[in-house]
């Protein structure tokens, strides 16, 4: 084979490479600067979804939950957050009648109780200007909980994630695809971030 035509070959095969390379999966994670606060944020593309029937309120209606991991870094000083979608496969209902009972949440990782405070219903909460994760529909509420790295751990390493709101009526609610996708999720995130 001359030179050239193996010049050629070694081209071609270059670039089917890079294409494949270029082509491949999207990344778990997705990272953002946010120009207005110089943030810069990293979150999950695939938060983790948790439910509760309704049946009694109307057949085949549901509460759900979309919970996603968010790092914030403000110039190296990184901060954690938990975001919560919180919505229904109802009518809309007003803001507060959302966020109802969500001002804390227990977070029960393997029947451990992890209790969460509020840190606010805007992305200012968080210190960006934008939200991290768009809305599951347009009448969700979302809400931020600051956490830790090693609480994320621990939820990424439970074989058993649940969520209970608090208030006069706490609801409980369970994880939609199992454990395994959750903690696919979570330490995808982890991961992501160096941990």
């Amino acid at each position: 084979m001359d030179t050239s035509r193996r010049s050629l070959i070694i081209a071609l095969a270059g670039a089917a490479l890079s294409a494949a390379c270029a082509s491949g999966p999207a990344r778990p994670t997705r990272e953002f600067l946010d120009t207005d606060t110089g943030v810069t944020v990293t979150s999950s593309r695939e938060p983790v979804v948790l439910y509760r029937d309704s049946a009694a309120t109307a057949a085949y209606a549901r509460k759900l939950l979309h919970l996603g991991p968010i790092e914030v870094n403000r110039s190296g000083d990184y901060r954690y957050f938990l975001w919560l979608g919180i919505w229904n496969t109802l009518q809309p209902s007003d803001a507060a009648e959302q966020r109802d009972g969500f001002e804390s949440i227990v977070i029960l990782v393997d029947g451990e109780p992890l209790m969460l405070e509020l840190a606010g219903w805007t992305p200012s909460a968080i210190g960006a200007s934008v939200p991290v994760y768009p809305k599951p529909v347009a009448s969700a509420a979302d809400a931020y909980y600051p956490v830790t790295v090693d609480q994320i751990r621990f939820m990424a390493e439970a074989a058993d994630l649940r969520l209970r709101t608090t208030g006069a009526a706490p609801a409980e609610y369970e994880l939609w695809d199992g454990p395994r996708q959750a903690r696919r999720s979570l330490r995808s995130f982890l991961e992501a971030v160096g941990y």
